[in-house]
């Protein structure tokens, strides 16, 4: 495999855009038609949404980052608040965001990282 296309149902396009630029970073990367908005996420690693209100909220994806604790601080001061958050067992942490029509779009990452008080 060389490309990744995760697409997530919406209801409305451009509430959901503006929903996605804030936990993404940044504004879509194109728009390859009036229904569609294609966000960029890593080299050849997209997720777009798409107007599909009868499937509207029923989507999930998970993205793994390099810097979760990171991430979030960045993604909190755009306005956005996890829905939840879980570490398993091996230490992987993911955290829930749910989209204004309720798809969940997980962010996992590895443990936090220990302070210096921690040894």
């Amino acid at each position: 495999m060389t490309d990744l296309f995760a697409g997530l149902p919406v209801a409305d396009l451009a509430r959901a855009a503006r929903w996605y630029e804030a936990l993404l970073a940044g504004p879509p990367a194109f728009y390859p038609n009036d229904t569609e908005a294609v966000f960029e996420v890593v080299e050849h690693g997209y997720v777009y949404i798409e107007v599909k209100p009868e499937l509207a909220g029923s989507g999930f994806v998970t993205l793994f980052v390099d810097d979760l604790d990171a991430r979030l601080a960045a993604i909190a001061g755009r306005g956005l608040r996890p829905e939840s958050q879980e570490t398993y067992e091996n230490g992987v942490r993911k955290t829930i965001f749910r989209d204004p029509d309720g798809n969940e779009v997980g962010l996992g990452g590895g443990p936090a990282e220990a302070s210096d008080a921690d040894g």
